[in-house]
C-alpha cells in the first residue's frame, strides 16, 4: 500500500547546502530565466488557481532570498516578503493546508519545495531577535542561518520532534480489533484524528507516545512500533508516526485538549466515514496514513 504522506516526499529536490554561500553560483542561477521563485508573505503562499504561484527572479519583489535547491533541472528559490507589501489581493495568499488538494491530486512534486519554504518562513517569522542578547539577526547561508549582529551567536532553523500515533487493541487484523481516535477541542463535530504531542526533554519517542495517550485520554499503551515520519512546518515540527498497542480501554478525557475520544472497529469506521458522521484527516497528513495503515486500505472522507 502506498501512503499519501510518503507520496508527497517522493522525488524531493536536491537542497544543495554546499551552494548556499557560493555567491557566483547563486548570481548565475538568479540570472537564469528558467529559475523559479516561490513568494512567501509572512507564512502564507500566493495561490495560482489550485497550486502555488511561481515567478521568475525578475518578477520577484525584494525580500529575504532562500535557496531551496534544484529540481527537474532548474534552481528553485523562495522569497520571504513583508505581508504588508505582498502583491495581488489578500485572498490570493493562503496557508499551506489550502494547497493540499493540489499536491494530492495534481502535482505532488511541489510539496517538498513548499514544505521547505514554509518551514524556513515560519522560523524567520518567529525568530526576530537574538535569544541571548536581543540583538538584530542577519540572514546568511541563503536563509538557512541567522547571525546576531551584536554578539555573533548563530541561530539555526528549529525542528521540534512530535509523536503521532494510531492506538489499537485486540487481535491484529481481526473483526473486533479497535482503533482509538480523538476529536480535539475546537474541532468541528465529527472530525476525528490520531492523537499526537511533542516530545519532552530527556524522553524517548516510545515513552512520549505512552505519556501523551495517557494524558489525553487515560488509555495505557504497551508495545510501540515505529511507522514513519513527515516534516510538518506548521510551525516547526517533525511528525514521528507510531502504532501503539493499548493495554486498557477506559477513556478519561483530559478536559483540556480533547473534546471526545472513541474506539472504532473497521466496520464502524467504514460505515461512519461513508455516512459522513465522522470525517477523517486529509491525505496530506501522516495521520491519514496511520489510520489507513491500521484499517488496511483507503477510506472515504477527509478534512
Amino acid at each position: 500500500m502506498t501512503y499519501p504522506h510518503a507520496e508527497l516526499a517522493a522525488g524531493a529536490h536536491a537542497r544543495l547546502a554546499e551552494r548556499r554561500d557560493d555567491d557566483a553560483w547563486l548570481a548565475e542561477k538568479w540570472a537564469d530565466p528558467k529559475t523559479r521563485v516561490l513568494l512567501v508573505a509572512g507564512t502564507r503562499l500566493r495561490s495560482a488557481g489550485a497550486g502555488p504561484a511561481w515567478v521568475s527572479p525578475e518578477e520577484a519583489p525584494d525580500g529575504t532570498r532562500i535557496l531551496l535547491g534544484e529540481h527537474a533541472g532548474r534552481a528553485h528559490f523562495a522569497m520571504l516578503i513583508d505581508p504588508e507589501h505582498a502583491p495581488g489581493e489578500r485572498e490570493e495568499w493562503v496557508g499551506l493546508r489550502a494547497l493540499a488538494p493540489h499536491f494530492m491530486d495534481h502535482d505532488s512534486s511541489e510539496a517538498p519545495l513548499a514544505f521547505h519554504a514554509i518551514g524556513l518562513a515560519e522560523w524567520h517569522w518567529r525568530t526576530r531577535r537574538c535569544p541571548v542578547c536581543g540583538g538584530r539577526l542577519e540572514s546568511r547561508q541563503s536563509g538557512h542561518l541567522l547571525v546576531c549582529t551584536e554578539c555573533e551567536r548563530e541561530q539555526f532553523p528549529r525542528t521540534d520532534p512530535a509523536v503521532i500515533m494510531v492506538v489499537a487493541i485486540g487481535e491484529p487484523g481481526s473483526d473486533d480489533e479497535r482503533c482509538l481516535l480523538g476529536r480535539g477541542a475546537g474541532w468541528g463535530e465529527g472530525r476525528f484524528s490520531t492523537l499526537a504531542g511533542f516530545v519532552e526533554p530527556g524522553e524517548s519517542l516510545e515513552d512520549a507516545v505512552r505519556r501523551e495517550v495517557f494524558e489525553e485520554v487515560g488509555v495505557e499503551v504497551g508495545q510501540v512500533d515505529y511507522f514513519g515520519n513527515q516534516p510538518w512546518p506548521l510551525p516547526t515540527s517533525l511528525m514521528l508516526g507510531f502504532v501503539g498497542r493499548a493495554t486498557t480501554t477506559d477513556i478519561v478525557l483530559d478536559g483540556d485538549e480533547m473534546a471526545e475520544a472513541r474506539w472504532f472497529t473497521r466496520a464502524e469506521m467504514r460505515a461512519e466515514a461513508e455516512a459522513g458522521t465522522i470525517v477523517l484527516p486529509g491525505g496530506i497528513s501522516i495521520s491519514r496514513s496511520l489510520v489507513e495503515h491500521w484499517y488496511g486500505g483507503p477510506l472515504p472522507g477527509r478534512w
